[in-house]
Formats: structure tokens, sequence, C-alpha cells
């Protein structure tokens, strides 16, 4: 089937055949459904590399993430992927395996191939970052830089309900691990718990900084322990796991020696025992809609800068509980 075919079949010339499948906001809402009718009857797929050499796009996009081993991200990934196909968009993934020195690197040969990238929880600096917005148009995730379009998760409301629910538990002392100095959300968790253990009138005990990996809850562990608190929140749910497989190994009972809380709400965190109470993150909707402000960008450059902010949840499950008599 070749665009001729699809343009005697919906009754329009080639020419709009074309527009209504490459940029389609250029042609009306009802032409462009008779195409795309006309085309999906007869099987027709575009030529990516001749639609290319009109339109001057590769119909990619690039996404980057920090560390595809940690849980959290593939839920991005796949709300990346699933809305990247709604609009006939293939994607390109890299992992930069928590190195800040290689973000820049990846995104420079990434541009090359791609018609933006989504940068997705970058540990450069926002000069770096910055930097490099020339390169290609660009969409962050999960950290808000200057006037770049971005997507973050507003977890005031959902840290507000974590602190409720572990005062109501009769805990005043609780601790937080922190996750990696350069990350942005662990910069924001800190601040909103400062905030909510002020307001509630908590003792914040902080920790940290770790890796935001099994190994880095493993680690931590004794020293959480040895501050005293009755209650830990983990920078991320790995954290927060690796921690309760090191309380176990001394046989500290979780939660009736101490509650235990993390971030994220990863497959992981419903499997372990016991049960990991979480501040859920809406990862495939982060993802989502990363690609559409990126999208919305390459369509109109000169538009205002596009943010979205998207909220989180307590999730309240078997690691907290009342806090022991002393």
């Amino acid at each position: 089937m070749t665009i001729k075919d699809v343009a005697r079949a919906a009754g329009v010339s080639p020419a709009t055949v074309s527009r209504a499948l490459a940029t389609p906001g250029l042609v009306r809402a009802e032409t462009r459904r008779r195409v795309q009718q006309a085309a999906d009857a007869l099987g027709y797929q575009p030529n990516r590399a001749a639609r290319g050499l009109i339109t001057g796009r590769t119909g990619n996009l690039g996404l980057i993430v920090p560390d595809l081993t940690n849980p959290y991200f593939p839920g991005v990934v796949k709300g990346v992927q699933g809305r990247a196909q709604e609009f006939d968009y293939a994607v390109f993934l890299a992992d930069t395996d928590e190195d800040r020195g290689a973000e820049a690197d990846v995104v420079r040969k990434l541009s090359k191939q791609v018609d933006g990238i989504i940068l997705c929880s970058p540990r450069m600096s926002e000069d770096d970052v910055r930097s490099l917005t020339g390169e290609t148009p660009m969409v962050v995730l999960n950290r808000r830089i200057g006037r770049m379009p971005s997507v973050t998760v507003n977890n005031t409301e959902g840290i507000r309900q974590a602190v409720a629910h572990l005062t109501a538990l009769g805990h005043r002392r609780i601790a937080y691990v922190a996750g990696p100095r350069a990350s942005w959300s662990n910069r924001e968790r800190l601040r909103l718990l400062r905030q909510a253990c002020g307001a509630a009138g908590v003792e914040l005990v902080e920790t940290g900084n770790v890796a935001p990996r099994f190994a880095g809850g493993v680690a931590v562990a004794d020293q959480v322990l040895a501050t005293g608190v009755t209650a830990v929140l983990g920078y991320n749910d790995l954290v927060a796991v690796g921690m309760l497989r090191r309380f176990a190994a001394r046989g500290v009972a979780v939660p009736e020696r101490i509650s235990v809380m993390g971030f994220d709400d990863i497959v992981l965190s419903e499997m372990v025992t016991p049960a990991l109470t979480t501040l859920a993150q809406p990862k495939e909707q982060t993802g989502r809609a990363g690609v559409e402000l990126l999208l919305g960008l390459l369509q109109d450059p000169g538009r205002a800068v596009a943010r979205r902010e998207l909220e989180s949840h307590l999730m309240v499950r078997d690691s907290t509980g009342a806090a022991p008599h002393r």
C-alpha cells in the first residue's frame, strides 16, 4: 500500500495524507479521522525515513534514566513507551548507572538520533543541565530546573499524611535516611519532612546519604537503631527493604520495635515481610506526562514553559505499627 492508495480511499490528495500522518495538527480533525481510518483499513505504515526527509523529524524520542535496576524507573519507562506509541513515536532508552558525569555525554550522543529527550531524575548540576538545552528539545522528570519544562511530584500532602500516620501510632522521634546528595527528590523530601515534623511536634533525626539501593539500606540500618528512634523513613523503597533485611538479621522486630516506611510503592514493597508502608509515586503517569510536554514543545518551540505536578499518596501496610513503650 502507498500513500496514493490511502489518498484515494480517504478522498483527499496525497499531500493531505502526508500532512495528516506527519503533522496532524495542521489538518482538520474530520479529515485527519478519515485519513487515519483509510490508513488503518489498508494496513498502511508510513516510511519513517521518507517522512523524516520531509519533516526533518526522526520519529524517535530519547529517555535517560539513572538506574534501570531500580524498580521505580521501569514504571516511568512503561509510561513513556505507552504514550509515545500512541503518537507513533519510538523510544530510545539509556541508563547512566547513577554516574552524573556520564549524563551529559549520553545526552549529546542521543540528541543526534532523536527529536527530543526526556531526562529522568538527572544527577547533574542545574548549570550542566541548562548547558545541554541547546543540543535538543528536553523535558525533565522528577526535578525542577529554571524555566525548563518539567514533571514533578508534589509530596506535600503525602508526607503530611505519613507523619500524621506515625504520630497517631505514638511515634515522637523518627529518622529519615537520605539518598544521593545530587537528588532533587531527596532534597524535597527532606525539606517537606522537616516542615511536617515541625508542625506535628515530632523530632526528626537525619542520617545518610546512602546509595538508593538495597545495599544502602542494609548498610545504614545499624546507624538507625543506634539513634534510638521508633520509626524510620527510607529515601526509597529499596533502601527501606534493605533496612528490613538487616533488622531481621539482628532479630529486631518490625513494627514492634521499629516502624519502617519507604517512598515509591514499587512492586517489591508488597512482596516483602512485613509488607512495606510507603508513599506511592505516580510512576507511569510521570512518564506519560513527560511525553505530552515534549511533544507539545516539538509542535511549538516558542510556547510558554509547561510544568506538570502530580500527587503522591500514603499506602499503609504491615511495616508500621504502634510505638513501643519505653
